[in-house]
């Protein structure tokens, strides 16, 4: 049985809309969520990348033993009727394997989908859940392919006021 399916994810803890009524974001507790101290967030795409975030957010959890695992999956903006469907589909889709992993460690963690640009988004997440600390995956571009096409996990850690590990 898997401990994440999404029939067994409970009903949104917070969802958001913005002045347009377009949905913005859902929040979903695991059922051991507990508010415990520190808090992590975790960016997550779906990527290999992402899942090694994930595995070293769960070391640094393990080390830490009190600590909440935030997972945040950021799509870019979509449509008011695209968003009231497709928000929570593709969030799930993306975030699956990372729920599972994190649902097997025992660690308390929630899930968060948002609409939005992804590096000012995760940022502005981790300042309202009062974050200790960033986990993004990497893809190791290089100064060329950071100077050609950037990437989230570099914006993150140009802009972020708080700590941030990147996982290559």
């Amino acid at each position: 049985m898997n401990p994440v399916a999404e029939d067994t994810l409970p009903p949104p803890s917070e969802s958001r809309r913005d002045a347009d009524g377009r949905l913005t974001r859902l929040s979903f507790a695991s059922p051991n969520s507990a508010p415990t101290a520190p808090v992590w967030l975790v960016a997550i795409d779906g990527s290999v990348h992402a899942q090694r975030a994930v595995v070293a957010a769960l070391r640094l959890a393990d080390d830490m033993k009190a600590c909440s695992l935030h997972l945040l999956h950021v799509q870019h903006w979509l449509s008011k009727e695209a968003a009231e469907s497709e928000l929570l589909a593709r969030g799930l889709a993306v975030s699956q394997q990372a729920r599972h992993l994190v649902a097997i460690s025992g660690h308390p963690w929630q899930l968060h989908l948002a609409l939005g640009s992804s590096a000012e988004t995760i940022i502005s997440i981790a300042r309202e859940l009062n974050c200790q600390g960033i986990v993004v995956g990497c893809r190791g571009l290089g100064t060329a392919g950071h100077l050609l096409l950037g990437s989230v996990s570099s914006r993150v850690i140009q802009l972020s006021p708080i700590p941030v590990l990147a996982v290559p």
